[in-house]
Parts: C-alpha cells; structure tokens; sequence
C-alpha cells in the first residue's frame, strides 16, 4: 500500500539530512496519514479512506460529501 493520501492526493517528500558539517543524506519526509472510516448519509453506506490529517480538517470544516465531490473533480477518487 502506498503512502498517498486519498483525498488530496499528498505523497512523500523527499530532501537531504545536513550535519553540523554539512554532510548531506538523503531522506523521505514522509505524510501523516491515517486509515478513518466515514458514513455517508445520501448513500446510506461507510467507506474507509486512508487521509491525511490536513484532509481531516477540511472534511470536519466542509463535510464528507463535498469533500468527496471535489476529489472526483481532481481526480483522485474514481
């Protein structure tokens, strides 16, 4: 399973660790993510979506529904 959120569509980032004497390594940022399971009234059933916190608070702030309609809209969800 891959690490993307379904919603926003976040992945990881990547960049370099930097020593004191600036050495520097590679490494992965990667995205806060959570599996949450969502009920959706108009179609009486839950889904389970593996989310970024960032996509937690707009779900809390705009609703399940919308935020679903916009992700199509992007592409993200089929």
């Amino acid at each position: 399973m891959s690490k993307v959120c379904e919603i926003t569509g976040k992945k990881a980032m990547f960049g370099n660790n930097v020593s004191f004497s600036m050495n520097k390594t590679k490494r992965r940022f990667d995205v806060n993510l959570s599996k949450k399971r969502f009920y959706i009234p108009e179609e009486d059933r839950w889904i389970t979506l593996k989310v970024s916190t960032r996509a937690l608070k707009s779900i809390n702030k705009k609703g399940i529904s919308a935020v679903l309609k916009e992700a199509k809209a992007k592409g993200f969800i089929k």
